[in-house]
């Protein structure tokens, strides 16, 4: 029987029961749901609501079914419409009458809300120290190889050499941005308590929500009834923050694939994290890469569901407000399955840097070197790049490069050339000299590592 039944309403058809039904997604509220409905029952009885006896009995036996529930003693009925109608008839199960009061002065709207953001912070708790594992993985990667001279690339061209150590930080960089956002969004979260804003315009009865919402930790407790139980902003930012982080995950993945391959071969992945062909026994396939890359689709898309089903809502409460449980559930899960793959993924790739660094000697990549050889020495650097330009075009026509292109060829361009300028532009100076902060550099990447490090450590 549905919690709202009694003489006013008929009963929903089976159909109609089994559409409205949520608990075989919320169900993963239930511990959420019980902190909230202990919270609720604590104040009952310190304002007198209820007999404060009534009110110890009730909270002690909501931390009673949390613990059953954790030992497997206690499994979640699931022919209830959803988990807040199975905790009021579990607890009434158990105490009587006496658990059909823990609803007094409150509405499943403000119930359904208080769990939701417990819920979502306790994921971003969780979300954040799987970032810091990702985060610390790339470090760990970035320590081993801050001499691996690679290109670096503009619009999948080579541009400007530097090391894959480089290239490991840029990723601790973007995930550290994830981590923060999360961070603040958990901020955000806890500091309106919606408890106590009951289906839209609070109670009669004298709650103290500045009780529950020092009980349950939150900030301060939401200051516009109407508001608080139409809020979903926070669910949309979460989903806005995995989508984010989903999209830095894509584009690792999206290069690991594409060195992987033989037209780049700078790496390969053991066999814990590729798969091979039905057919073609030759086969490596980057399946793990490619699925982070398509699940970042799914994230997407449930952000852009969540922004819809909110997009036309009125105030305040409305059951379309169910479908954004599910979506964001799959966002979290989503994006707690793709860190946790992180680290190993990591680990298990292998990187070729005889490879890396044959490539870098190709496709003129330290020409803005050249040029800056020559805006050191008083030319005007636009006229030091147009001279440049000039070289590379006499180098693919005489089949040079920059290395081995002779002095004497160089001073027909400009007499400012010496024979400086092989050691100018030899691809170990270039890229070791990068010396400004944030450079690739081998003691700047170090710097940087020991910086991010200490960061996750604070």
């Amino acid at each position: 029987m549905a919690i709202w039944s009694n003489k006013f309403h008929d009963s929903l058809s089976e159909l109609a029961y089994s559409f409205n039904q949520s608990i075989q997604v919320d169900q993963r509220l239930f511990e959420a749901d019980l902190e909230g409905s202990y919270a609720h029952a604590k104040m009952l009885g310190k304002q007198g609501i209820i007999p404060e006896e009534e009110a110890d009995k009730i909270a002690s036996e909501l931390l009673q079914m949390k613990e059953d529930y954790q030992t497997g003693e206690l499994v979640i009925d699931m022919s209830e419409e959803d988990i807040h109608s199975f905790t009021e008839a579990e607890l009434t199960r158990r105490l009587g009458d006496i658990g059909k009061k823990v609803h007094t002065g409150r509405s499943r709207n403000d119930q359904v809300a208080v769990d939701l953001k417990i819920y979502s912070k306790n994921e971003i708790d969780e979300l954040i120290l799987l970032l810091k594992d990702g985060i610390a993985a790339f470090c760990k990667k970035a320590e081993d190889y801050t001499e691996t001279i690679m290109p670096g690339y503009t619009h999948l061209q080579r541009a400007q050499p530097i090391t894959y150590a480089h290239y490991c930080m840029a990723y601790a960089e973007m995930l550290y941005r994830d981590m923060t956002r999360l961070e603040d969004t958990k901020k955000r979260i806890l500091e309106t308590n919606p408890l106590g804003a009951g289906a839209l315009a609070t109670s009669t009865f004298p709650l103290d929500r500045e009780y529950t919402t020092e009980l349950l930790g939150f900030t301060d407790y939401a200051h516009n009834s109407l508001d608080a139980v139409s809020d979903r902003d926070y669910s949309i930012e979460l989903a806005s923050d995995l989508s984010i982080l989903s999209m830095h995950l894509s584009r690792y993945a999206e290069e690991t694939i594409i060195w992987s391959s033989q037209e780049f071969k700078f790496i390969s992945l053991k066999d814990t994290f590729s798969t091979g062909s039905s057919i073609m026994p030759q086969k490596k396939n980057a399946d793990m890469h490619e699925l982070l890359r398509g699940k970042s689709g799914r994230v997407y898309g449930n952000l852009m569901a969540i922004l819809t089903v909110m997009k036309g809502l009125p105030l305040a409460y409305d059951k379309d407000m169910q479908e954004e449980k599910e979506l964001l559930f799959d966002s979290i899960d989503t994006m707690q399955q793709m860190l946790a793959l992180l680290p190993d993924m990591l680990e298990e790739t292998i990187i070729h840097e005889d490879k890396m660094y044959a490539a870098t000697a190709e496709g003129f990549i330290n020409a803005t070197d050249c040029a800056d050889y020559l805006a050191a020495k008083g030319i005007p650097f636009r006229d030091a790049y147009r001279i440049t330009g000039d070289i590379i075009q006499y180098c693919l026509e005489k089949d040079y490069t920059l290395e081995s292109m002779p002095l004497e060829a160089y001073q027909e361009f400009h007499d400012a050339f010496e024979s400086d300028i092989f050691e100018a532009i030899d691809l170990q100076t270039v890229t070791f000299n990068r010396k400004v902060a944030g450079g690739p550099a081998p003691e700047r990447v170090k710097e940087h590592i020991e910086w991010m490090e200490n960061k996750l450590n604070d």
